[in-house]
């Protein structure tokens, strides 16, 4: 496991003498991303410790090596599809630095690299036998961290894109604040995630949802349960209007959603206002 990763302990102490934690770096050097990293919120576990982060992180480190498999069967090939439409539109801002929050196996950070050359995009996830499948496809820039709890500086990027991940954090309002805390005034957000279609599609999809795909998943991955609790996040993770209005709430501007596949998939983008920042 050693061979695998760099750990570097950052951050300066709480009411101590040690570090509370390290953060796990894989691939770069501690000085190539110095400049984002935030001293003070990286003295932080980078495992989420409330009930739900384990049991999620557990479950991702089970799927790991046929997490990709998977989700290319599973979506019918749609999934190359839905990350190249975020790219394109992220390509249209031209960021300099993009956090690819919940990066995973890193084929949202793979698309946006080949759309976006000349950034630097970051992969952070909270699971570390994801990131290793991440940097097996060759991407340098990846963190081990909690998205409750990112270790970087404030207003640190230029664009941050989530996809399937914001779904299975523990607090969506308090991942959203961290996401708007990170981003540089002006600077978007981009989130892909999975909803519920409107009828007729919607009594095609929930027994394909819950009955279907968690059995052809298990063949695949051996986990079932991971994908019985896909199938149940989905039903309870706020869409369409819902989750703009919690866009709104924790204070990004110009929350538009677009669905893809009939509403199976939507894509999400906002912004961190220039006006809000200006008068802080």
């Amino acid at each position: 496991m050693a061979d695998a990763y760099d750990s570097e302990s950052y951050g300066e102490t709480r009411g101590g003498s040690t570090p509370l934690a390290s953060t796990f770096l894989i691939g770069p050097s501690r000085s190539h991303l110095s400049i984002v990293f935030d001293r003070q919120k990286t003295a932080i576990s980078p495992v989420p410790s409330n009930d739900k982060g384990p049991r999620v992180q557990a479950m991702f480190a089970g799927i790991a090596r046929r997490y990709d498999l998977a989700n290319h069967l599973l979506s019918g090939g749609l999934d190359f599809l839905w990350r190249r439409r975020a790219a394109m539109l992220a390509r249209q801002w031209k960021p300099e630095r993009i956090l690819d929050l919940a990066t995973g196996s890193g084929d949202l950070a793979l698309t946006l690299a080949a759309a976006c050359p000349g950034s630097t995009i970051i992969g952070a996830d909270f699971c570390l036998p994801m990131l290793q499948v991440s940097q097996r496809k060759g991407l340098r820039n990846l963190v081990v961290a909690d998205g409750l709890a990112l270790p970087f500086e404030d207003q640190a990027f230029d664009l941050l894109t989530v996809a399937f991940g914001l779904r299975n954090m523990a607090s969506w309002t308090g991942a959203l604040q961290e996401m708007h805390r990170v981003l540089k005034p002006g600077g978007h957000l981009l989130i892909l995630d999975f909803s519920v279609p409107p009828a007729p599609l919607r009594w095609i999809y929930r027994p394909y949802l819950h009955f279907v795909l968690p059995r052809v998943a298990a063949f695949v991955t051996g986990e079932k349960a991971a994908y019985d609790y896909l199938a149940d996040s989905i039903e309870t993770f706020p869409h369409g209007a819902a989750m703009c209005a919690l866009l709104k709430e924790t204070g990004f501007d110009a929350a538009q959603w677009k669905p893809l596949t009939g509403g199976i998939v939507s894509l999400y983008v906002a912004e961190r206002s220039i006006r809000a920042a200006s008068q802080a």
